[in-house]
């Protein structure tokens, strides 16, 4: 029998490297061709790897959480006959990696072992627990969590991060009250019990600046690494500006409600997104690229409209390719799906690169504005604030409206105020009568 390497495929986007986040299989298990063996995060997604090779697992190169190159070994896989067990089957599901293996469902072959049982246990094997999210099992793992002893409140008897942080709560809640009474049983004074509680664990590390103990450290890797180093280098490379405007979005909120209810209405944020590509095509310095040698600056024919959505993973920006195609109706239903992807961490790769201006609905956080920071290589990005009840002079009367704020972030290299003024401008007049910019449209 011979053993075949198989190495961590070119995942695409310029990608070099990918972290473990779980192994599917372990050493003796038997895979089909097209069979997960393992869940990696890229700085762009955690995505399952399927193996090229049916047979059985003889070596995994690496344990979770280590990082390999593109081209190192991550399997080993050996023809014949199955071996023996060696530890119980991990079961999941991801992201099927894109552009790799067949596109019909991979065929899982791996035997299943039942848990041992003891004498007189009449009972068979049971199924692993129904887990969507690579995020939610991740979860489990750094606390200790049993998903095996869950029952899941989501569709279908899915496990979903709500009964996970419910476990975590509730056995942090038993840890709590065992604590309580062993220092109750033990007659020690009030004065050394809170002593004992305030003092560190023993050998625990504490920081060299501040003298405190370290609660945690937490590595930066995939995609918070990803968004980490690309924050610096916009800070380091570009000389931004910013400028804002409060906008009374009564007629926005109206003319939504006006809209046809037989058919799904777009949110406010697939309605500004819609505000968004026109003032672009109106003002297409702030859809473009400054060249690499600073020489130039190419503006772009079109607009990949990017959407900053806060997830488990750090921040991610899924992208609607040429945005400037869609309707206002297919342009909301696009941004809901790549947000929702994103968040559960089925978003491509591809759904998560290429995006040409950026569109950041911070009010969604609670906050009213923000000087965001450049997606870089972009050149400017747009910011959304909450909608707010506020006090507004109308006719000479002051009045309740419904106000936002937009502020837009941009390359002063590549435009001056005028043209960012104009833009965002473009955007507001939109949002306070939307009717007419429609017209236009």
């Amino acid at each position: 029998m011979s053993g075949r390497v198989f190495t961590l495929p070119d995942l695409g986007e310029g990608l070099t490297e990918a972290q473990i986040v779980r192994w599917l299989v372990a050493v003796g298990d038997e895979v089909a061709v097209d069979a997960p063996v393992a869940e990696v995060e890229t700085a762009k997604a955690v995505v399952e790897v399927p193996s090229p090779f049916a047979g059985t697992i003889v070596e995994r190169h690496g344990a979770e959480g280590a990082t390999l190159a593109v081209g190192a070994p991550l399997i080993t896989v050996e023809d014949g006959a199955a071996r023996t067990y060696r530890e119980e089957e991990r079961a999941g599901s991801g992201n099927v990696l894109v552009g790799y293996g067949t596109t019909a469902a991979p065929a899982r072959s791996r035997r299943r072992r039942g848990p041992a049982r003891h004498p007189g246990d009449a009972r068979g094997g049971a199924e692993r627990p129904a887990v969507k999210s690579p995020i939610v099992r991740k979860l489990a793992r750094s606390h200790g969590v049993d998903l095996a002893a869950l029952t899941g409140t989501g569709p279908g008897g899915l496990i979903v991060r709500r009964d996970v942080e419910a476990a975590i709560a509730a056995a942090t809640g038993t840890a709590t009250g065992t604590a309580a009474s062993t220092a109750t049983s033990t007659a020690t004074s009030t004065a050394t019990s809170t002593a004992t509680t305030a003092a560190p664990a023993p050998g625990r590390d504490r920081d060299a600046r501040t003298g405190l103990p370290v609660r945690a450290r937490v590595p930066l890797t995939g995609v918070r690494r990803a968004a980490a180093d690309a924050l610096a280098r916009s800070r380091r490379e570009v000389p931004d500006a910013t400028t804002w405007v409060d906008v009374d979005a009564t007629a926005l909120l109206e003319f939504r409600a006006a809209l046809d209810d037989r058919r799904p209405r777009p949110g406010i944020l697939g309605v500004v997104a819609r505000f968004v590509v026109a003032g672009l095509a109106a003002f297409p310095p702030l859809n473009s690229r400054l060249d690499p040698d600073g020489a130039g600056v190419t503006e772009l024919d079109g607009v990949n409209l990017g959407i900053a959505a806060q997830t488990d993973r750090g921040l991610l920006v899924p992208v609607v390719r040429d945005a400037h195609r869609l309707g206002m109706r297919a342009l909301d239903a696009e941004l809901r799906r790549l947000t929702t992807a994103a968040r559960d961490g089925s978003a491509t790769p591809a759904e998560l690169t290429g995006g040409s201006f950026t569109l950041n609905n911070y009010g969604v956080l609670g906050v009213d504005g923000s000087a965001a920071i450049v997606n870089h290589p972009e050149v400017a990005i747009l910011g959304m604030g909450r909608i707010l009840p506020r006090p507004w002079v109308v006719g000479g009367e002051v009045v309740p409206r419904h106000i936002t704020q937009l502020s837009l972030v941009f390359d002063h290299r590549v435009c001056d105020g005028g043209t960012a003024a104009g833009f965002l401008r473009f955007v507001a007049d939109a949002i306070e009568d939307p009717l007419s910019a429609l017209a236009e449209l």
